[in-house]
């Protein structure tokens, strides 16, 4: 009785397992691949600009702290979402984000259109207890971002590492950087990467 190539296949474990890979790596390179050359996925929207250094010491705080474990930063093109939000999110929006903060995980409100919405008080009080604003909130206390300086010689390097990456900081950028943040505290950092967050596409419908 002859042997079918599937019957073959099923009966060799590696085989099977070597056959998956090459499966679902041809799959993966179909799906991301054209991506890459698509410009709504690689160009930045227009007005997109780098963060600022102050900016960018707010996202390594929010990183740092695992804000992203309960707030997303993408809004899906659904109304219920965009109505809530606001307009839902692009690509080019984020070609400068390394690594991007999209997620999908809400304890807390999205934050992708929060730029602007609330005053930097409204930030700094939340942020110190955010009981104070929203009774219901579950959200940790950050009072000691506001009492912790940002050192100013780290800011700079970060930013040589992004323009290798891609984002055109200038060396005019990059030389006022610690300037620019000295006796500037995290608390102030985070307000105003949160301050820019979503701010090009808030009105487009």
């Amino acid at each position: 009785m002859e042997t079918s190539g599937h019957a073959i296949i099923e009966k060799n474990l590696g085989l099977l397992i070597v056959l998956i890979i090459v499966a679902i790596s041809f799959g993966g390179l179909v799906e991301i691949v054209p991506l890459f050359f698509q410009k709504s996925t690689t160009q930045p929207v227009s007005g997109l600009k780098p963060y600022t250094a102050l900016q960018l010491s707010g996202r390594d705080v929010y990183i740092r702290e695992g804000c992203y474990n309960c707030h997303s930063q993408m809004i899906r093109p659904f109304r219920a979402e965009t109505e809530r939000y606001g307009h839902y999110s692009v690509a080019g929006e984020f070609v400068y984000d390394r690594p991007f903060q999209w997620g999908s995980k809400r304890t807390g409100p999205d934050l992708a259109r929060v730029g602007g919405r609330y005053s930097d008080d409204w930030h700094r009080v939340h942020l110190i207890n955010p009981r104070d604003l929203v009774p219901e909130s579950n959200m940790p206390a950050y009072k000691f971002l506001a009492d912790t300086p940002i050192d100013p010689a780290s800011v700079a390097p970060k930013m040589r590492a992004l323009r290798r990456l891609g984002v055109p900081y200038s060396d005019e950028d990059i030389a006022k950087a610690a300037e620019s943040v000295k006796g500037r505290t995290e608390m102030d950092a985070m307000i105003a990467y949160l301050q820019g967050l979503g701010t090009l596409l808030r009105n487009v419908r």
